[in-house]
């Protein structure tokens, strides 16, 4: 297929934001849609094809998610405990998980669409499935969801990108690959967009549209902006997804229109990752398995043998985004997970199992502190000591506490942290000795997963804001990782692909509207910018 000329909407970036802006412009009336990528089409779907498929939603209950799912039966529907997440719930997530600093507009916008983007999604042919794996613990022969999330895509991120494609397809919307967004060119007289000019085969094309989206992702994927935004270090940090987000089509509007720069430039989510997957791009076999997040069952200690944070400050659901940068502030920006019998039973198979990570096993905590050494731990005697008053904390707090029970579905408040113990550096919930053998450990660092800076959009249509006029640039909206000022130091999970999808349906609709009429006249030369 030819790459046309002329569109009436064109969506730069093939992940969920993407392809949920370009269905959406289509269903809103516009004529001709198409979406380009930088990416060849065997890396189609950017970040969203390494993602867990995990959607934060409003919702009443099972009663109301069970109708979108197709792995639930009548008797394990009726094994379920899962309590609403009201827009209360979502909305103090959202304060707490990001210090309150969270625009309060697009958090709103989020949160109230949540339920009804979710629905649409489901209607356009995205496969949703309850989590069972990721969300839910069986307790008392209840499966007792926790944190907030419930919803999961089939087959994860390569099954939502599969089946976006396929919406994209019956909806009539075009895609092209290898094919970069490198210009923007605007009408002289009132700074609209009117095209676009893009690199595909090797050679400049320009396309005239009606308007135009972005949502080509963050620049996590760019060492060069990853330091310098970020920090010293981060260009060290291991990448989790497409090594295509490179942070071009944000400085390009920055650059063109003057898009008002937004948000926590120096943040980003990343997470415990294993310290043995590819250092630049993620693995489209492994996707999201090099995830390493069971430490809230376990302890996490540094190359010098001490604890690093509280593994059991909060739900895994509201620590695993921040938790990354913690290791990557670490002695050579690793750490090792630890756990004994009681616990390694408890954790996930796609990412324990030993055909997907290296097990560091051994029968004492000696034993595994030899072990350790082998591969960067530098300090075995503070190890097995920290190990050794770890327990003896958590036997002070059982004492002081022999009823209690141990809850992973819930903030249990299983401690170390007793009248006659306390840790300098405690374990807040779920702490259970690690004294029976036999031991395990993993070796981790830092995955980085997208950057929380951006550009500043009208909350309800998703426009662009300019920082010459403070309003909007016309005919220009944006999406996904590319929006700024929703999340800051850390986000809860599931809410990234949420907003993909809640500001991509807005984008779209918008687009279509903006583009009636847009498409007369001559294009301005690139010169004349």
């Amino acid at each position: 297929m030819a790459l046309p000329t002329s569109c009436s909407v064109l969506v730069a970036g093939s992940g969920n934001a993407g392809f949920s802006a370009a269905v959406s412009a289509k269903q809103a009336g516009a004529e001709h849609v198409i979406l380009i990528d930088k990416a060849p089409e065997s890396w189609a779907g950017g970040n969203t094809f390494f993602t867990a498929g995990a959607y934060r939603t409003v919702h009443y209950g099972k009663a109301d998610l069970l109708p979108l799912v197709n792995n639930v039966d009548e008797v394990t529907a009726s094994k379920i405990d899962m309590e609403p997440y009201t827009p209360e719930d979502f909305q103090g997530d959202m304060q707490r998980v990001c210090k309150g600093r969270s625009d309060p507009d697009l958090s709103k916008i989020l949160i109230q669409d949540s339920n009804s983007t979710i629905k649409w999604l489901k209607s356009i042919g995205i496969r949703f499935q309850l989590s069972f794996n990721r969300q839910a613990y069986e307790v008392d022969g209840r499966l007792k969801f926790w944190g907030g999330l419930a919803l999961k895509t089939q087959d994860g991120g390569k099954g939502l990108i599969e089946d976006h494609k396929a919406a994209a397809q019956r909806n009539g919307v075009e895609t092209f690959y290898s094919t970069a967004l490198d210009r923007l060119i605007t009408d002289p007289s009132t700074g609209a967009v009117q095209a676009v000019i893009v690199r595909h085969q090797g050679r400049e094309v320009t396309i005239k549209t009606g308007a135009l989206v972005l949502a080509a992702g963050g620049f996590e994927s760019n060492p060069r902006m990853r330091a310098q935004y970020l920090g010293p270090g981060w260009d060290l940090a291991k990448v989790r997804g497409t090594p295509y987000n490179t942070g071009d089509v944000l400085e390009t509007a920055i650059r063109d229109v003057r898009a008002k720069q937004a948000g926590n430039w120096s943040a980003c989510h990343s997470v415990a990752w294993d310290a043995n997957a590819p250092a630049h791009a993620g693995d489209q076999v492994a996707s999201n398995e090099f995830t390493k997040s069971g430490y809230p069952l376990g302890l996490m200690f540094n190359t010098s043998g001490a604890r690093f944070v509280d593994e059991g400050v909060d739900m895994r659901n509201y620590t695993y985004a921040k938790f990354g940068r913690a290791i990557l502030a670490q002695p050579s920006q690793t750490a090792f997970q630890v756990w004994d019998q009681r616990m390694i039973p408890w954790l996930r198979d796609e990412e324990y199992r030993p055909e997907r990570v290296r097990r560091i096993m051994a029968d004492s905590i000696p034993e595994l502190a030899e072990k350790l050494v082998e591969v960067g731990l530098e300090d075995r005697e503070r190890f097995v000591e920290n190990m050794e008053e770890y327990n003896q904390a958590v036997y002070a707090f059982q004492k002081e506490n022999p009823v209690k029970k141990w809850d992973p579905a819930v903030r249990d408040g299983n401690s170390t942290q007793s009248k006659t113990k306390r840790l300098a550096l405690g374990k807040t919930n779920w702490a259970l000795p690690l004294d029976k053998s036999p031991f395990l450990a993993v070796h981790v660092t830092c995955g980085i997963t997208f950057t929380f800076g951006g550009i500043a959009i009208n909350p309800e249509t998703a426009q662009v804001i300019s920082s010459a006029t403070d309003s909007e640039v016309g005919n220009l909206f944006c999406c996904g990782e590319m929006v700024g000022g929703l999340f800051y130091e850390n986000y809860p999970g599931g809410s990234g692909l949420t907003s993909g999808a809640v500001f991509g349906r807005r984008a779209g609709a918008a687009a279509a509207e903006a583009a009636k009429g847009n498409l007369s006249g001559e294009v301005p030369s690139p010169s004349r910018l």
